[in-house]
């Protein structure tokens, strides 16, 4: 990260700093009806409760350019990206990217150079399993660490602080509060489908405190759904999912039309609902995924191109069985820097590639639907640009950044 200033700082200073990053456009303002489908908004003990009668088939009032500001990952000296996992944007429009067990690598605002910011392995300023990323200011990234269980903050291109965070407990970082508190998620520890008993297996939100190391466990949630034993198939299911927006937890279960709103005392603040149709499985989404299964064939070492092929037609009779069957209504919520919640629609493989993508504003407006392009996948939108991942004819990744157009 050349050119970016160093300077010591400790983390509560900087992360009050995200409060002052530029906005995305000013989409939070008063609450709109849409035109096509009634929606009540009514105060129930202080929790606002914002409930559709349908699905808006509103289109949101913003789109993607139709080329691109930049792209980088396809060409001559550009950092070969594996599979790329998170990213985010800068204030000046460059970007700092996390390839799955792989580096961090920043690019620069055009998109033109690129250096590594992490590089694999255990020591102070390396990463092995680098799950998301937190941009604070123009010189400083918050870079959480699922395998080592750590934060790692860099200003500048050193590293300025490493926070531990306690092994057993698989903590995942969602956000930041807006009292600078660390907002924490208990990821789901790797367990068989069959061997969840419970109907859902609970996760919890929690507070940590950066400078004290105190944690507060402050409200839990249904996260991953257990399944009788012998159950046909546990490929597709729904999963609770935590983010942050604006400083506040956001809530999903991916088979329910509701956005929970908790504020980091864990006290719901709001809960937006809506009345979807049928969801179902169609050959058209398995696409996708058979292309997938052959690209991360290289996973299953020692096997051959036979036995290879056998796995991945299993895998896709299980999928193919399901067709016509409900699958989840969206894909992993994210939020954008004004704190609106973006669904995208479900996709069957992962990296989900959800287009196109439900957009609800921080007070339950529901702002319509953005499409993005094919192959394309958001990873991070602010400042009036949209960051994501784009597959080219080759499956090679490239890091792609769109302006916004239109506006309110």
């Amino acid at each position: 990260m050349t050119g970016l200033r160093t300077r010591p700082q400790v983390i509560p200073a900087l992360l009050a700093a995200i409060t002052l990053l530029g906005s995305l456009f000013a989409c939070g303002g008063n609450t709109a009806t849409p035109g096509d489908v009634p929606v009540q908004i009514a105060d129930s003990a202080g929790v606002r409760i914002v409930t559709y009668e349908g699905t808006p088939a509103t289109v949101a009032p913003f789109r993607l350019a139709a080329e691109p500001r930049y792209r980088h990952g396809g060409g001559p000296g550009d950092y070969a990206f594996q599979f790329v996992d998170a990213g985010r944007l800068f204030p000046d429009g460059s970007a700092v990217i996390a390839d799955w067990y792989s580096e961090v690598v920043v690019l620069s605002p055009g998109g033109t150079t690129h250096e590594v910011l992490a590089r694999v392995g255990e020591g102070p300023g390396e990463v092995i399993e680098p799950y998301s990323l937190f941009v604070l200011s123009q010189d400083s990234v918050l870079v959480p660490d699922r395998r080592q269980s750590r934060l790692t903050l860099f200003v500048g291109d050193s590293v300025a602080r490493i926070v531990s965070l306690p092994r057993a407990a698989h903590f995942g970082m969602a956000g930041i509060g807006s009292t600078g508190e660390l907002l924490l998620w208990n990821r789901y520890a790797y367990r068989s489908w069959f061997d969840i008993e419970e109907e859902w297996l609970a996760g919890h939100m929690t507070l940590f405190d950066t400078e004290t190391g105190a944690l507060d466990t402050v409200a839990s949630y249904d996260h991953v759904r257990g399944e009788t034993r012998g159950a046909a198939n546990p490929i597709i299911q729904p999963v609770g999912e935590v983010t942050a927006a604006a400083g506040r937890f956001v809530y999903t279960r991916s088979d329910r039309p509701e956005i929970t709103w908790r504020l980091p005392d864990g006290t719901v603040d709001q809960i937006v609902r809506w009345r979807p149709g049928p969801n179902l499985l169609t050959e058209e989404l398995l696409e996708p995924v058979e292309a997938y299964n052959r690209q991360i064939g290289w996973m299953n070492y020692g096997v051959s191109e036979a036995r290879l092929e056998e796995i991945i037609q299993g895998d896709m009779a299980r999928y193919r069985a399901m067709i016509g069957q409900p699958i989840p209504l969206f894909g992993t919520p994210f939020a954008d820097a004004d704190g609106n919640v973006w669904l995208p629609s479900y996709r069957p493989a992962y990296p989900e590639e959800g287009s196109p993508y439900t957009v609800i504003s921080p007070d339950g407006e529901w702002l319509g639907q953005v499409e993005a392009p094919p192959r394309f996948r958001i990873l991070d939108v602010t400042g009036g640009l949209v960051l994501g991942v784009l597959r080219d004819e080759m499956d090679v990744q490239n890091v792609v950044v769109y302006e916004v157009v239109g506006g309110r």
